[in-house]
């Protein structure tokens, strides 16, 4: 009889289960909503209760906040957040926004210098190069003692000690 048992009702504790590990996946997230009136973000949970109030934000760049989320402060800038709304980090602006993933990897900065940060809110490359360009084939060319230069729209960086990255911060030898 216990084996009859196993069979019949095993099998149903593992749908169970499947079926409430997958939900949690598939709805543990906040979604962005935006008051276009009031030009305001929010985010809500699966069920439409507000987390995050309208107005805390000025901006909010994800739309589906899984683990952290880019938001605009009014006093921080662009940080990324975790669910807690902790500060993981300020991200890299470019043209007035977030500096957009490659290879899986955004820029980050911490005062005056960058580093960069994965899909998954993780710093991996703590900050610490004076200028820095997004990854490409897994690379990235980055600096020391370089400076920014602009003529008021464009900027550039010059000089310093130029080299390449890995996805692990190790210096390529090229």
């Amino acid at each position: 009889m216990q084996t009859v048992y196993k069979f019949i009702f095993l099998p149903f504790i593992f749908i169970a289960i499947s079926h409430l590990s997958a939900g949690q996946t598939k709805h543990n997230f906040l979604r962005r909503v935006v008051d276009t009136t009031q030009d305001e973000y929010a985010y809500v949970n699966s069920k439409g209760d507000t987390i995050i109030p309208f107005g805390k934000y000025l901006f909010c760049f994800t739309e589906k906040f899984y683990k952290f989320a880019i938001v605009r402060s009014s006093d921080k800038g662009i940080i990324g957040i975790d669910r807690k709304e902790s500060v993981l980090f300020n991200v890299y602006v470019i043209d007035n926004g977030p500096d957009e993933p490659s290879n899986g990897l955004f820029r980050i900065i911490k005062g005056d210098k960058i580093g960069y940060a994965d899909m998954n809110g993780n710093i991996v490359i703590q900050p610490q190069f004076n200028c820095a360009y997004p990854f490409k084939n897994g690379k990235a060319k980055v600096g020391r003692g370089c400076k920014k230069q602009t003529d008021g729209e464009h900027s550039w960086w010059v000089g310093g000690k130029w080299f390449t990255i890995d996805k692990n911060g190790n210096i390529i030898k090229t």
